[in-house]
């Protein structure tokens, strides 16, 4: 069948029934999608999201960051959305749609990691999938003080750009107006069609990024050809795939290698392996804790692309969440702990070159 046929064939399938409307949320890691996410779920429109997490790690930490609302969450752990996880998001997309009338739509949030493009052909690859849901938008964030680094050592912040529909860039706040206005440049430089909104936050009107039909199947196609190809090497495992799939719970640690050529119009990617280290321990004496913390950020802000607990503190009655990329780290109480609630510590470091035994010390160093 010829690409036009392909995507005419699609298109008329699509059409035929009211579909429900899914917006896939990417972004590096700490970009800020779980903030949007929150606000989505928070505010008041009107409208009931089925939400599917995905995350990077043993240990799942994202699911408990997202507020507690009515919305039904599905968890898939340890993964970017490709081989395995792709199969676990068909399963719990067609279980959703055997549910009719509980939701009126889906938020894919991928993790920080992920290729956006699999996540998007997914939902034109399954038929039952595509037959009862729409690709309503593809919603990039983009870290504004981080995005250059981010663009040298790392592939996939660049093609969560690249297919983005609408892109974010957010945390306008901690860089200057010319820093700002050379992101834009390389946002749009990377992708000329994508909507771009500034944000301190997330902080937007949730019109401009949910139910905007901004989806282009067409422009998909003109970008990559081999969008639709079920097995097309660039967006699915086979025999090569140089991911590291053994998520088995015996490890604490899961890896995530690039060796991939880069785009000639961008900086080059070195060879990285981007790990996660998930530590679990009881209540922590706070003072202890920060003064480790701080010092940890300090010494090896630049290998963590990512940290985020949530942490049960001596004679507190809330849990704490902490948040950080980089050197930059931020932490508040969210809610009080249950009656029943375990008072346990979880904390995540996604990066490099990171020394599981010497933290894993550490956190223990700060147990009350």
């Amino acid at each position: 069948m010829s690409e036009a046929q392909t995507t005419s064939t699609a298109a008329a399938e699509i059409s035929q029934t009211p579909q429900i409307p899914v917006t896939v949320l990417t972004g590096y890691l700490g970009s800020g999608k779980t903030t949007l996410l929150n606000r989505i779920l928070s505010e008041d429109h009107g409208k009931r999201y089925a939400v599917i997490v995905n995350e990077f790690g043993e240990i799942g930490i994202d699911n408990d960051l997202i507020v507690e609302s009515d919305e039904e969450i599905y968890e898939m752990n340890n993964g970017c959305i490709c081989c395995t996880v792709r199969g676990d998001l068909i399963r719990v997309v067609e279980g959703l749609m055997r549910r009719p009338g509980r939701f009126d739509a889906i938020i894919v949030e991928t993790t920080g990691l992920a290729d956006p493009v699999p996540v998007a052909q997914t939902f034109f690859m399954d038929d039952d999938v595509r037959s009862k849901t729409a690709l309503d938008a593809v919603v990039a964030l983009v870290d504004a003080k981080h995005l250059p680094l981010r663009l040298k050592d790392s592939r996939e912040a660049e093609d969560q750009i690249a297919f983005a529909d609408v892109v974010l860039v957010n945390k306008t706040d901690l860089v200057s107006a010319e820093e700002l206005a050379a992101v834009e440049a390389t946002v749009r430089a990377i992708n000329p069609h994508a909507v771009i909104h500034r944000t301190e936050r997330a902080g937007i009107e949730l019109s401009r990024v949910l139910d905007r039909g901004a989806f282009d199947l067409k422009r998909a196609l003109e970008s990559d050809p081999h969008f639709l190809d079920h097995d097309h090497p660039d967006h699915a495992c086979g025999p090569d795939c140089d991911h590291d799939h053994d998520h088995g719970h015996h490890h604490h640690h899961h890896d995530h290698d690039h060796g991939h050529e880069h785009r000639d119009n961008a900086s080059p990617i070195h060879d990285v392996t981007v790990q996660s280290v998930s530590l679990r321990t009881g209540e922590l004496n706070p003072d202890k804790f920060f003064a480790w913390i701080q010092k940890i950020t300090q010494e090896q802000g630049p290998n963590i692309l990512r940290l985020k607990g949530i942490l049960a503190f001596k004679h507190d009655h809330e849990r704490y969440v902490i948040q950080g990329v980089h050197m930059i780290i931020e932490g508040d109480h969210q809610r009080a702990w249950k009656e029943g609630e375990r008072h346990e510590s979880r904390l995540v470091f996604i990066g490099r070159e990171l020394d599981h035994a010497a933290l894993k010390s550490g956190l223990e160093s700060c147990l009350a």
